[in-house]
């Protein structure tokens, strides 16, 4: 496929030659918005949560996908924050019992991920995510020996939509940003990314193009096996041998 002209803009093509890619792991490297969202909706329906009404997709894109659960349990219990975290680690409990059987990778993530290796990328997972959720999710998914670090929004002074778990991966991989790119799905992890400086690849996984293009994501995608995630990775290899050999 070819690179047309709108490619070519692509700020990722500026990343030549590529050092580091950093990956979200909810909803980015597997699809697992409709499980937070049933154990959501399920459990705040039983403490009788809007006046018993169930929360709709709406309202989790708008107030819970991609948010730390710190401003989660600040959202649904303003006047009872402790009671919002109980309720929190309740809730990931439920998740981790749920995604041991549920979970799949995006489309394409393996072919992905192979590309990075084959290239002897730099990698790292940085989620808003507990520890043992990520860990989990990352060692369902075979990934454990992929990824060389994990960076926590609970680690950092600010977790995402702020840029500082970007940061601080880039710091870890000892890598530059002009050299770094980011795989996210949500507004809010878009926004940290590109608060960060990096050319940010949106995956439409669940969330709807229109509110991801709010966010001023360098390439939106479908999956992995998109067709432009593509000809702009074979433009970086092109790219990149190009400078290696006027050096």
């Amino acid at each position: 496929m070819t690179v047309s002209s709108s490619d070519r803009n692509c700020p990722l093509l500026k990343l030549a030659p590529l050092e580091a890619v950093l990956f979200d792991i909810d909803g980015t490297l597997c699809d697992t918005d409709p499980l937070h969202y049933d154990a959501f909706r399920e459990m705040l329906q039983e403490i009788g949560f809007n006046g018993g009404v169930p929360i709709d997709e709406d309202f989790f894109v708008k107030n819970i996908a991609g948010r730390h659960n710190e401003d989660i349990a600040s959202i649904l219990f303003p006047d009872d924050h402790e009671r919002g975290v109980k309720f929190l680690d309740d809730k990931e409990a439920m998740f981790r019992r749920i995604v041991k059987e549920k979970i799949e990778p995006v489309k394409g993530l393996h072919k992905l991920t192979k590309w990075i290796e084959d290239r002897g990328l730099k990698r790292a997972a940085v989620t808003n995510a507990p520890r043992e959720n990520a860990e989990l999710m990352i060692s369902l998914l075979g990934l454990s020996d992929f990824f060389q670090a994990l960076i926590l929004g609970s680690d950092c002074e600010h977790a995402k939509p702020f840029p500082d778990p970007y940061l601080k991966a880039l710091e870890i991989l000892n890598v530059s940003k002009e050299h770094t790119c980011v795989f996210e799905d949500s507004v809010s992890g878009i926004k940290a990314g590109v608060a960060a400086g990096l050319p940010t690849v949106g995956l439409t996984t669940r969330n709807p193009a229109e509110l991801l293009m709010e966010a001023k994501p360098a390439l939106l995608i479908k999956d992995y096996e998109d067709a432009k995630l593509w000809t702009v990775l074979d433009e970086l290899d092109k790219t990149a041998s190009v400078k290696t050999g006027a050096e």
